[in-house]
């Protein structure tokens, strides 16, 4: 376990990024996406790029650390380092690495969704980055759980549809899939692309679409990410949404793919 100093701006201002990353049967899933993403974020942010060697040893360590399990969530943080107090950047930038791992089950069946009032800042650069502030994601989780759903459905400043809480948001209609465009303010999931690239085997057009949430009226479903796969929508708002077999094969077919 890594000390974090008090002055860490990752700690301080949610400067930095993170990843998590799905450890099956011993080995990492999409690792190298994984890692591209954080490097592309670093780009955004103006950070020095984490070593490769170094990511990969400490994620190792923290799996062998943690002991036997099926399924383990590895979280790889990239912090700014510490600074002084203020917004100011200190003149020399020295990130600091955080790696943890937990057991991580598979959701089974599928999950309800609540529209939550927080809205995702399509303007915001950090809406496209897995940055280590993700406060509105939290608090838009927890009205859709007081809502009596599991996770919420996030719109952008537009009140388009984009996102979940901590997924990518996919509906289906006469045999096209849709999700949202990524400049609704959506973050470039592995999932997602992994998704899209599964619809293309299949023979399935997908959309990147801007779209409001009547869209979604009568649509089957699905969210996505990397610890959950492809998981089924029951329901929106506590409406029931049909199920469809378009997504037990996009399932399945990302399921091949990562093997």
């Amino acid at each position: 376990m890594t000390d974090i100093a008090m002055d860490d701006r990752g700690f301080t201002l949610g400067h930095g990024l993170f990843e998590t990353v799905l450890w099956a049967s011993g080995e990492p899933e999409h690792w190298d996406a994984h890692v591209e993403r954080l490097e592309r974020g670093c780009r955004a942010l103006g950070l020095p790029l984490p070593d490769r060697r170094d990511i990969r040893s400490a994620a190792d360590a923290a799996v062998r650390d943690l002991g036997p399990a099926k399924r383990v969530a590895v979280r790889l943080s990239w912090t700014a380092g510490s600074g002084g107090r203020g917004l100011d950047l200190p003149e020399v930038l020295a990130p600091r690495l955080v790696v943890s791992a937990a057991p991580s089950g598979l959701p089974t069946g599928p999950v309800s969704l609540a529209t939550a009032r927080v809205r995702r800042n399509d303007r915001s650069p950090t809406s496209r980055l897995k940055s280590l502030s993700y406060l509105d994601n939290v608090l838009a989780r927890a009205e859709a759980r007081g809502a009596g759903a599991e996770e919420a459905l996030m719109l952008n400043t537009a009140g388009e549809i984009a996102c979940a809480a901590a997924a990518n948001v996919f509906w289906i209609r006469h045999d096209e899939v849709f999700t949202p465009s990524l400049e609704c303010g959506v973050l470039d999931g592995i999932m997602r692309r992994e998704v899209i690239a599964a619809c293309q085997g299949l023979g399935l057009p997908v959309g990147e679409v801007f779209a409001n949430p009547g869209r979604l009226a009568g649509a089957p479903m699905f969210i996505t990410n990397s610890l959950i796969g492809v998981r089924a929508v029951a329901s929106l708002d506590g409406n029931p949404l049909p199920t469809s077999a378009r997504v037990a094969a996009i399932a399945r077919a990302v399921s091949r793919a990562s093997k």
